[in-house]
């Protein structure tokens, strides 16, 4: 009987102990881990705002260092594949990817690792897909990029006031990096608010055919400003454009980072993305086995656009208060930034169009009450109408 109690008494011990061991271990290996691929690094604006998302992420929901794994300056090609499988095979629950072309690397993967969550920014492809694991997200920046535009066209006024240039010369140039739908939203959504607040304003539109291509942007700003523009704005990831603008003299609009530092005396204000209102919500779905949307969007109303700190050096004195109105009123619904009586297509308005049918009838489920609605229900910007006023060279 002795023995029988001291086995069972040595049995409950070694259990208790292998039990002790496991827990440990367990508490030692992180059960969540999220993956990150990204297009550049910090070096990089647009890398660097996702980057910031990410560290908001990691804080708001107590994630360590280790489980969360980001991959930097992986390309739009066979890499981007190979980086989300590698992510897959260290055991992350949740993968994301950062750029326009890592999304049917991103697809493949998904198909072949279903038990894991996949998300796209920028992308359009996830709810064709047919996967239930796969999903695109994309800020609503066109609200942020019209704002930012109204600074611009406060400045324009000004420069007209002072007799630095006349109505007619209030010619805005816009470096782009492609010509898709994305952009040209950006863009014209940036010029719309731009001429809510100076009506003679024109621009042109110059592509560089490259996300991030300092050297090509700053050459692009340049071309732009000897072709008569006297401000410049960007689609485009790098600092090249702002650093043309300071040289020269020329006020600027930028792109998802604080561009004062690089042109003190040029730089406005830049349009920007809150990724971390995104990878917040749904890093924590994904952790508590919860669905989201297969599409995902938000603006002001959900913190997920800004525009960063106005330059008092640079800017208009009234360009606060007339940003805070207008944010204000995006979030009321009495600003509508693609409003379908500021602009024209060939001298007619979109609903004419629509009602010719045609190409033009695809426009029909974005136009309503009098507005061109935006990522309606897409994650993925749609707005490619090339509007009268803008040229692009």
């Amino acid at each position: 009987m002795k023995k029988t109690l001291v086995a069972l008494m040595a049995l409950l011990a070694l259990n208790t102990s292998v039990f002790a061991a496991k827990k440990q271990k367990k508490a030692k290996t992180p059960s969540f881990k999220v993956g990150v691929i990204y297009i550049g690094d910090e070096n990089e604006g647009y890398t660097e705002a996702h980057m910031k998302g990410v560290a908001e992420m990691k804080q708001a929901l107590g994630l360590t260092d280790a489980q969360v794994i980001e991959k930097k300056c992986i390309p739009e090609d066979e890499k981007a594949y190979d980086a989300a499988i590698d992510l897959a095979e260290q055991g992350c629950k949740y993968i994301i990817g950062t750029s326009f072309g890592h999304e049917s690397y991103l697809i493949q993967v998904a198909k072949e690792y279903p038990n894991i969550v996949f998300a796209h920014a920028t992308g359009y492809q996830a709810a064709m897909s047919g996967l239930k694991n796969m999903h695109n997200f994309m800020p609503s920046v066109y609200q942020s990029r019209y704002v930012s535009g109204i600074v611009a066209g406060l400045k324009l006024n000004e420069m007209i006031a002072s007799g630095k240039i006349s109505a007619a010369e209030a010619k805005i140039g816009y470096v782009g990096a492609y010509p898709y739908a994305e952009v040209v939203s950006g863009y014209t959504s940036f010029f719309l608010g731009a001429r809510s607040i100076c009506p003679s304003a024109t621009m042109e539109v110059r592509y560089t055919n490259s996300w991030a291509d300092m050297t090509l942007e700053k050459e692009t700003a340049e071309a732009l400003i000897a072709n008569k523009c006297v401000l410049i704005s960007q689609h485009a990831d790098t600092t090249g454009a702002p650093t043309a603008c300071e040289a020269r003299g020329v006020p600027c609009v930028g792109y998802n980072v604080d561009m004062i530092a690089v042109a003190p005396n040029a730089a406005l204000a830049s349009a920007a993305l809150n990724w971390g209102a995104f990878y917040t919500m749904s890093a924590k779905a994904v952790m508590a086995g919860e669905s989201f949307d297969v599409d995902w969007s938000k603006g002001y109303s959900d913190n997920a656009v800004y525009i960063t700190p106005i330059n008092a050096k640079v800017a208009t004195a009234d360009a606060v208060a007339k940003t805070d109105a207008a944010i204000e009123g995006i979030k009321n619904g009495s600003v509508k930034v693609f409003d379908t009586t500021t602009f024209t297509v060939g001298g007619k308005s979109i609903e004419t169009l629509i009602a010719e049918g045609g190409d033009w009838a695809k426009y029909a489920a974005y136009v309503s009450n009098g507005a061109f609605n935006e990522q309606n229900g897409f994650a993925a910007p749609a707005f490619d109408l090339r509007i009268d006023g803008i040229v692009e060279r």
